[in-house]
């Protein structure tokens, strides 16, 4: 048992430790809120694929103690040694499978990289040992490379515009301020890597080997999670390389919904809301565009994070799986709230200022900084950060 005392470490916008107990605390948290809620209905067994944080976690605990789901969950797992912390994964997924056991409901969890053909394989197999057939499957992985499952050739995903630079400022979240940040425009290479690493081909993948497996339950419904946000990011998200990744997701669901037809099925993304995560926080501008984003949204009992958009999630839009509640291109949309025109209106007018240098509270970003640290197990309320803690 190791035991050592905890304070984050953070490196262009990247944690690279986590504290357990903070951990426990967040998915403790999460399970309150979703057990305060009503009952969820017709989820079923449920396969998470990223369900080590942000809305892939909170997808998994909606489903199990919303619904009462049997869950597996594929995570990305570091673990523990003498001298280093495990990463954030490690420590959610083991408070998460320690409440669900506490609960009585069943969890599995698999720790590797799921674009593998062995994660894949080990995962159906136990689905078969154990006699389950998936009714939910939620696709939320977001990694920064892929390695070809059938070769050696890795692909890495970049953040980058497309046709043009862009020059502007973006949150440093160690120092609770702002800095410049230049980008240059991605090649044909790099546009097509990072479609390989964030697109929809692995989560086609996943749902064609629970198909060929036999192990799709009949009416089975998929949801992968995207993002688009205002014109605001634009340049740096929607019409970069992370939104031409985006688009082939969405693609990638009219396939699949077709696919899955022949059992009843249904496949469909849904666009969820700007939110602090792991990935949101090393995407150019949209640290600083979330911290105006919450402040608004808060202001207007408006602001939800994401456990709150997993359960409205299953809750509303996709309650029945045969009809979830899509717009005109078919897809779910969860940031209709940030979308409002008065709460664009009000981020615009705050983030204008704050770029032409007018604004003094610009550089004020702690309550972004809380919320990053929050989500790698830091700055909990009640958690003593003096103190030693078991990390194993």
């Amino acid at each position: 048992m190791a035991r050592m005392t905890l304070k984050p470490i953070i490196k262009s916008n990247i944690c690279l430790n986590a504290h357990p107990v903070g951990l426990r605390g967040l998915v403790r948290e999460e399970i309150a809120y979703v057990k305060s809620r009503p009952r969820l209905k017709c989820i079923g067994n449920a396969l998470v694929i990223g369900a080590s944080t942000g809305y892939g976690l909170a997808s998994r605990v909606a489903a199990a103690f919303g619904a009462g789901a049997a869950t597996v969950g594929v995570a990305s797992g570091r673990f523990p040694t003498a001298h280093r912390t495990g990463n954030v994964g490690y420590y959610t997924t083991r408070a998460f499978e320690e409440e669900a056991a506490a609960a009585g409901l069943k969890a599995k969890s698999f720790f590797g990289d799921a674009f593998s053909h062995e994660i894949k394989t080990a995962c159906l197999d136990y689905l078969e040992h154990e006699g389950m057939k998936i009714d939910l499957l939620v696709y939320s992985l977001a990694a920064g490379a892929r390695k070809d499952p059938d070769g050696d050739r890795i692909w890495r995903g970049v953040i980058k515009p497309i046709g043009r630079n862009y020059s502007g400022l973006t949150v440093d979240v160690a120092n609770a301020g702002l800095k410049p940040l230049v980008l240059y425009a991605a090649t044909a290479e790099e546009i097509e890597s990072t479609i390989k690493v964030m697109g929809g081909e692995d989560w086609e993948l996943w749902v064609r080997a629970l198909l060929d497996r036999g192990l799709a339950a009949p009416g089975m419904g998929t949801v992968a999670y995207s993002y688009i946000g205002p014109a605001l990011t634009a340049a740096v998200y929607r019409e970069g390389t992370l939104g031409r990744a985006k688009k082939h997701l969405e693609a990638t669901a009219v396939g699949l919904d077709g696919l899955l037809s022949v059992i009843g099925g249904r496949a469909v993304v849904s666009v969820n809301k700007a939110a602090v995560t792991r990935s949101s926080a090393v995407i150019p501008l949209v640290p600083l565009y979330i911290s105006f984003l919450y402040r608004v949204m808060r202001k207007r009992g408006l602001h939800e994070g994401c456990i709150e958009q997993a359960y409205r999630l299953f809750a509303e839009k996709f309650a029945d799986r045969n009809a979830p509640l899509v717009d005109q291109e078919g897809r779910i949309r969860l940031d209709d709230w940030e979308l409002r025109e008065d709460v664009q209106a009000e981020v615009g007018e705050g983030l204008e200022l704050c770029l032409a240098g007018d604004d003094p509270d610009c550089a004020d970003v702690r309550e972004f900084r809380e919320e990053f640290l929050r989500f790698h197990g830091f700055a909990w309320p009640g958690v003593d950060y003096g103190a030693d803690v078991d990390i194993s």
